[in-house]
């Protein structure tokens, strides 16, 4: 058991790992590709079992049997299915795109940016990029996707190195979504849980959206604004022209 705990720690001293807690983030993770050099459980039959009723399509997956007790040690909040693993963090592609990119100014809550990654995957999203100090790679974000990072592109970035295409903020002050089409190489941005778009993404947008609410109704969640956000531009018609002659010049 040692020697599971050495290569554990080993890896992570590497850096550049990515911890997958729980089965359904290695399944995920597995599926999408990603080198997975250490997978532990604390039972490696109901592995097999959870592996052949909800990933046929993964094989066997070699795992290391421990005991509970090392499980916490190398996990703080061990997942119900008793699995955890390690996978080396994906390098960015910049492949040219078909779908757009969510864009998460300064997120602060973990578990909305996890949500808004399965989204992303969902739906096919190029990918999420976030800006602020929050890793989008944190164990936690991870965890909240299901290990659906690796089934799409997930990165920091900042307002001044957003990719190429016309920028939708979506905010409450703008136009309604229903009269807007989102073109696939469109960056979707989405501000703040408290306090929204920032005025500086405000003055690069292309356009200002906004999806209609009930009056009185103060917000609606981060994620379910992306998920909305996401299948309007999935179900859409045909994409109208953006005007590209904006005062800001921004394309």
């Amino acid at each position: 058991m040692i020697d599971v705990e050495e290569r554990w720690a080993a890896l992570q001293a590497a850096g550049d790992v990515v911890l997958l807690d729980g089965f359904h983030a290695l399944k995920h993770a597995l599926r999408f590709g990603a080198t997975v050099p250490l997978v532990v459980t604390t039972d490696r039959a109901e592995l097999r079992g959870l592996a052949a009723e909800l990933a046929p399509d993964l094989g066997v997956i070699d795992a290391e049997e421990v005991p509970a007790a090392l499980l916490r040690r190398l996990v703080p909040r061990p997942h119900p299915t008793g699995v955890a693993a390690l996978a080396l963090r994906p390098q960015p592609v910049d492949n040219a795109r078909t779908s757009p990119f969510v864009l998460l100014e300064n997120p602060r809550n973990l578990g909305n940016i996890g949500a808004v990654v399965r989204l992303a995957a969902g739906f096919g999203a190029a990918g999420v990029l976030t800006t602020g100090e929050v890793d989008p790679w944190h164990p936690t974000v991870v965890r909240g996707a299901a290990g659906l990072h690796f089934a799409t592109s997930v990165a920091r970035t900042s307002l001044a190195e957003l990719p190429v295409g016309p920028l939708f903020a979506l905010d409450p002050e703008g136009e309604s979504i229903h009269g807007v089409a989102f073109p696939d190489d469109a960056v979707l941005a989405f501000g703040t849980e408290r306090h929204g778009v920032s005025d500086d993404l405000k003055g690069m947008a292309t356009r200002i959206v906004a999806i209609p609410m009930r009056p009185q109704v103060s917000s609606f969640n981060l994620a379910t604004s992306v998920g909305m956000a996401l299948f309007h531009w999935q179900g859409r018609g045909r994409p109208q022209p953006v005007d590209v002659r904006t005062p800001n010049g921004r394309p």
